[in-house]
């Protein structure tokens, strides 16, 4: 009896050898595949030497880049001194069709992360991205020190300090211009005498 059972122990290890348990192997071969099409290649960051911030025909938008040459980035005031008012932020570089970003705005002690997708701009595709006015990360384009914009794929633009762009951020807030200090004037002390 104890032979049969031994028996039919092997002959079960066996069939379980037929069945190997589950592994990551067919995932690790499809992960291997080449993809039929991947991102474009990252582009190099660009030179800023010279690069300024100017205004433009919209008093609510401003662009960034070398003079005579093609627009780094674009900032512009979208529903200006509402409470829904909205900073637009424009990478102007190739985006892939369908492709969607975070782009991220450090400076001035601030990090700020705006969502960004590619958009068809007069027949190219950037990256085009909006956040709300009173999101307190615009404060990094403050006039102080210089900023910087990075796009996956897109480089890092390196903002030269400009007091524009900060401007237009406070404009667009509707921030309301700083109190002017009224002088203490000291009066002397009013004195009632009773009425008769």
């Amino acid at each position: 009896m104890r032979g049969l059972l031994a028996f039919a122990l092997i002959g079960l290890a066996g069939l379980s050898g037929c069945k190997p348990p589950p592994t990551d192997s067919a995932a690790a071969r499809v992960s291997l595949l080449a993809p039929a099409q991947g991102p474009s290649a990252p582009l190099p960051s660009p030179d800023v030497t010279g690069a300024v911030w100017a205004s433009t025909a919209n008093p609510l938008r401003l662009v960034y880049g070398i003079p005579g040459q093609p627009v780094l980035l674009a900032l512009e005031c979208l529903d200006p001194k509402a409470p829904a008012a909205r900073l637009k932020i424009t990478r102007h570089a190739p985006a892939d069709p369908g492709a969607s970003a975070l782009l991220a705005l450090i400076g001035n002690g601030f990090i700020g992360r705006v969502p960004v997708d590619a958009t068809s701009l007069k027949g190219q595709r950037v990256w085009e991205g909006e956040a709300p006015a009173l999101t307190p990360e615009w404060d990094a384009l403050k006039p102080e020190r210089e900023a910087t914009v990075t796009v996956p794929g897109a480089g890092l633009v390196r903002l030269n300090p400009s007091p524009l762009p900060m401007a237009l951020v406070e404009a667009c807030r509707g921030a309301p211009p700083p109190p002017v200090p009224v002088p203490q004037v000291e009066t002397a002390p009013i004195v009632m005498s009773p009425i008769p």
